[in-house]
């Protein structure tokens, strides 16, 4: 291959056979059919319709019963994994700085009654202007966001959400095991810059800025445009009584008569957007009570102060007209550059739905139809390591476009047209895969004999309450 002449082409294919080495060595159990499976899924020529046709693939050189024992009951070392996954070279924005996202997609199973550990996930666009909760299986990624346009993004973690788990408390540990990991593997170090957190509108943020104050990293994300927050404290005048007053104004997101004049105006030409304005106006804080994630909280609680952030565009794609968007960042004493990283940092957290869709609608991510959640997870695994190979061959890959298609500079492909290529670049690879040895099949059930032991049925939804809401629900009768 004639781009493996380059220096860079020549380092990126030792990173990428040391990779797949690494993932061989966290495969505890079935780990030549399971990695066997990741080589058929990145070869395969088209969308994933169902892994039982992965079989088929040449890459993959056992039958479909070692298919699917391998994803019933192979084993991968996860803590191993992800740690190897934080010592991979990861995309950095232009001071440095490592901007991560975290998000949630489900793996909708309205229609298995069987498979424990469902929740009612909140889905939009199944029916016409309306949202609606169905049955499935959310998992947590979080990745790490590149600079400026592109479809990818560097998977670091992933954890499914239970029925048991306080959403809050789930996110915030997987974060902590992501920047420790991070910090661990040399990723950030002293005098570096803080790493950055985007979430979307959902998420309790002042809570995980709290929770994750002792780490090098700041929290930014999408907050309502209907809330209320407050005004630092005003100072306190000699000679006044009482006990001084711990917030300040209202600060309404929707009355404009409630804003003070802002602490920072930014004025960006975007190439979509037209002009992009930015406001934004120092320690503002919400006013925090005993519900929620903190009703467990001990003791007084805390004045979490950050920078609000107020992003009007001129216009969407189409000329259609855009409403503010507020962010608020964990960030005091920001500046305008600060306020500038900020919003391109939250615009650049769409990237991770480019994922999403590559997976499911190409990968066959929620293809599927698996009963057990632990294979599910098992499979979502899998895709995390198909990704990071595509993401590392990149660079390896020839632009093998259809007719129709446009051609595309060596540096940006898409993850749909580096899997394209990604045959022709394994022979080069590291093969740790041993050869399968000749067996027969086994007898399977007898002809003419039902099955009598019939799966059992689990309910949807949350199935613990913490014991003060109990305590609460008894005092009140409920």
């Amino acid at each position: 291959m004639s781009l493996l002449n380059d220096a860079a082409c020549v380092e990126s294919l030792r990173v990428l056979s040391r990779f797949r080495n690494e993932v061989y060595a966290c495969l505890k159990s079935r780990a030549d059919a399971l990695f066997e499976l990741t080589d058929a899924l990145l070869c395969e020529p088209g969308p994933v319709r169902s892994p039982v046709d992965l079989s088929l693939s040449p890459e993959y050189r056992r039958g479909h019963g070692a298919l699917y024992s391998g994803l019933n009951h192979g084993r991968i070392d996860v803590e191993q994994l992800r740690q190897v996954l934080a010592r991979l070279p990861l995309p950095r924005w232009p001071d440095g700085r490592i901007v991560l996202a975290v998000d949630v997609s489900p793996w909708l199973r309205s229609d298995a009654a069987c498979s424990a550990e469902r929740l009612f996930c909140h889905v939009y666009g199944r029916a016409k202007s309306a949202s609606q909760f169905i049955p499935g299986w959310p998992y947590s990624f979080v990745v790490a966001l590149e600079m400026g346009r592109s479809s990818w993004t560097a998977p670091l973690d992933v954890v499914r959400l239970g029925p048991a788990d306080d959403a809050t408390a789930v996110t915030a540990a997987q974060l902590r095991g992501v920047l420790e990991r991070l910090i661990a593997a040399g990723q950030w170090r002293s005098g570096d810059p803080d790493m950055l957190i985007v979430t979307d509108a959902g998420y309790d943020i002042t809570r995980l800025a709290y929770v994750l104050r002792d780490l090098p990293v700041e929290l930014l994300g999408r907050i309502r445009s209907d809330r209320v927050l407050r005004l630092p404290a005003p100072p306190r005048l000699p000679g006044t009584n009482g006990r001084p007053p711990k917030h300040g104004g209202e600060f309404a997101l929707a009355n404009p008569t409630t804003w003070p004049e802002a602490a920072v105006i930014t004025i960006t030409d975007t190439t979509h957007y037209g002009k992009a304005e930015t406001s934004a106006w120092d320690r503002l804080h919400p006013r925090l009570t005993h519900r929620a994630a903190w009703l467990d909280h001990e003791g007084e609680l805390p004045i979490i102060e950050g920078t609000l952030i107020r992003l009007k565009v001129e216009h969407l794609p189409g000329d259609r007209d855009a409403p503010p968007v507020w962010l608020w960042s964990s960030k005091t004493g920001a500046t305008s550059t600060d306020v500038d990283r900020c919003w391109q940092a939250f615009l650049r957290r769409f990237d991770l739905e480019h994922t999403y869709r590559f997976w499911k609608q190409t990968l066959g991510w929620t293809r599927p139809k698996l009963r057990a959640a632990q294979t599910a997870d098992r499979w979502t695994w899998l895709l995390i390591i198909v990704h990071t190979q595509l993401r590392l061959g990149r660079r390896l890959t020839e632009d093998l476009r259809h007719p129709w298609e446009k051609a595309c500079a060596p540096h940006q492909l898409t993850p749909a047209r580096v899997r394209r290529g990604f045959r022709n670049l394994r022979p080069a690879l590291a093969q740790p895969a041993s050869a399968p040895k000749p067996s027969r099949p086994g007898p399977g059930r007898p002809p003419g004999i039902p099955n009598r032991r019939p799966a059992p049925r689990y309910d949807v939804g949350k199935t613990v309450r913490r014991g003060r809401t109990l305590a609460v629900l008894q005092q009140s009768g409920g």
